[in-house]
């Protein structure tokens, strides 16, 4: 019996990994398809070097300075076309399942330098000329957190099903998923309960959704128990498909289109996957306060 509920969990794990590659993976190949058709193209590759290194960019001071120092032998438009293609190919292995934990193990550190590097004025009483993001590069990054946070659950999970790692390095491990589910749904919780509480907010991420709705869906992420999270889960999975479908124009291309909505495709994953297995018990509301309880009355 005890074989059989292991093998029922290794099984569900394995699927969870498939639905994280494969959201993030398509996350990467739009994003990286969408910066090469600007950056390769000579009427667009200008701008688009302007788009990241301007005041509104993505890329500060520090680390405009750090990268591109005299001496250096990287360009703007030279690390950007790299990076891109790397983008790119990262994705392209994510989807069909090769190198999944390496690509996972670095990926999950390389968001974060997406945050840090974000050029932000969020100083009261100064007014600036130039258009650049006037809330913390935390909440306006808030969703590269949580990829960063899905990240991590994907090398500890592996490929998952339908990979090319488990064709040509097949092993097995021990998941334990109580650990995981506590990640993966802190991590897209926190998405949640920043759009719920400072979506009203300069470049912070609402997805065009009630907050109220949005901190509700966090906050049963964060301290649901299992039957919760599912039903959490249900809701990240409809915010997402109906911002995703708001955002598509006929205005714009396909691959411009795509690009608008891209880490919604990973956000979905997670969604699913904690509809699939729930967020385990650790660091519910139930569990807090059982050990409140513990501690108050030993």
């Amino acid at each position: 019996m005890n074989r059989i509920m292991a093998n029922n969990t290794q099984d569900q794990t394995a699927l969870i990994a498939s639905f994280l590659r494969v959201g993030m993976g398509l996350l990467f190949v739009i994003g990286g398809l969408s910066k090469l058709s600007l950056l390769l193209n000579s009427t667009t590759h200008d701008g688009m070097v302007a788009n990241y290194m301007g005041t509104a960019g993505y890329i500060n001071t520090l680390f405009q300075a750090y990268l591109f120092s005299d001496g250096s032998l990287l360009t703007p438009s030279g690390f950007l076309t790299t990076l891109s293609a790397f983008e790119l190919v990262s994705g392209f292995f994510l989807i069909v399942g090769f190198m999944v934990r390496p690509l996972a193990l670095f990926y999950g550190f390389l968001l974060w330098s997406f945050v840090v590097a974000l050029p932000v004025h969020t100083v009261p009483g100064v007014e600036v000329d130039v258009k650049t993001y006037t809330s913390p590069a935390i909440f306006v990054q808030i969703r590269d957190i949580t990829l960063s946070g899905m990240m991590f659950v994907l090398f500890n999970l592996g490929a998952g099903v339908r990979s090319l790692d488990n064709k040509l390095f097949p092993h097995t491990v021990t998941i334990s998923w109580e650990s995981l589910g506590l990640l993966l749904r802190f991590s897209l919780g926190v998405t949640f309960i920043v759009g719920g509480f400072f979506g009203g907010f300069h470049k912070v991420p609402s997805f065009a959704t009630a907050q109220w709705l949005l901190a509700v869906i966090g906050l049963l992420l964060v301290f649901g128990n299992p039957a919760l999270v599912r039903a959490a889960g249900v809701g990240v999975v409809a915010v997402m498909l109906v911002y995703m479908l708001q955002k598509l124009t006929m205005d714009k291309s396909i691959i411009a289109n795509l690009n608008s909505i891209k880490r919604e495709f990973a956000l979905i994953a997670a969604g699913i996957a904690l509809l699939v297995a729930g967020g385990g018990m650790a660091f519910t509301a139930q569990d807090l306060l059982t050990r409140s309880k513990r501690y108050i009355f030993r």
